[in-house]
């Protein structure tokens, strides 16, 4: 028989300080990927290298909001149906 516990307020603060923290690393991590890395002069480093040249995520967010706007609208849409029937 598993059993529920209550989460503690010290718990949750480190909880949401991880979620921040890791959130914050991949936007910064993308951000890199996508902008900062084709204004800074081509590298030696292989990886780096292949970063500045892909094209794929430049264009992945860009693409991508019409469908989350999109997504967005229908979950809304689904929320109100629910709550009115």
């Amino acid at each position: 028989m598993m059993m529920s516990r209550l989460i503690t307020g010290n718990e949750r603060v480190f909880w949401g300080g991880l979620l921040v923290i890791f959130g914050s690393t991949f936007f910064g991590g993308f951000l890199y990927t996508a902008v900062i890395s084709k204004l800074l002069p081509h590298s030696d480093n292989a990886i780096i290298f292949a970063i500045q040249n892909d094209r794929y995520y430049c264009f992945l967010v860009p693409l991508t909001l019409p469908v989350l706007v999109f997504a967005v609208y229908l979950y809304w849409l689904s929320m109100k149906m629910f709550k009115h029937s």
